[in-house]
């Protein structure tokens, strides 16, 4: 009885392998078509997409005066921040005459994220790029205007501003 289930799997775990072994050989033949594959035989040709953590490197999308800004700590949960979460971060490169400068510590709220979040009705939402608005201790915005695409998943973390500055809901 034990040798059937023996034989049993080892030939389901072969089959099993055999078709992972087939996907990573398709995947490296079709580099170029990761754009039309899904996440499972992308996943060996891009890089991981995860957190925004401490160090990560975003993107500032409002007018306030800074360009890149680098997370210090996330202020929700010991992994890292997702799509309206509030962080901690220092303004790495600013313009000359902005509201920030280079070196100040500031709060901001994540409205692009590359790391995929599922939606309730079962859509997934991911963007290219890891991108924040900058706010003050209050929540409220420091710029006036928004840019690009935000997610409508702000308005459940209660921060209707920033969706109402933004030139595109997503």
């Amino acid at each position: 009885m034990a040798a059937y289930f023996t034989s049993k799997w080892s030939t389901i775990g072969s089959s099993l392998l055999g078709n992972l072994r087939n996907n990573i050989v398709f995947c490296a033949s079709t580099a170029h078509e990761t754009t039309r594959l899904g996440n499972s035989s992308s996943l060996f040709l891009q890089q991981l997409r995860t957190f925004i953590q401490m160090r990560t490197k975003l993107k500032v999308v409002d007018n306030s005066g800074a360009k890149w800004v680098r997370c210090i700590q996330s202020l929700k949960g010991r992994k890292g921040a997702r799509l309206g979460d509030t962080i901690i971060a220092s303004v790495k490169e600013a313009q000359p005459r902005g509201k920030v400068k280079k070196g100040e510590v500031v709060y901001g709220v994540v409205v692009r994220a590359a790391m995929q979040r599922g939606r309730c009705d079962g859509s997934e939402v991911k963007f290219d790029d890891n991108a924040v608005v900058l706010v003050n201790k209050q929540g409220e915005p420091i710029g006036t205007r928004v840019f690009g695409p935000v997610p409508h998943e702000l308005r459940k973390k209660k921060h209707l501003k920033i969706l109402t500055l933004a030139e595109h809901i997503a």
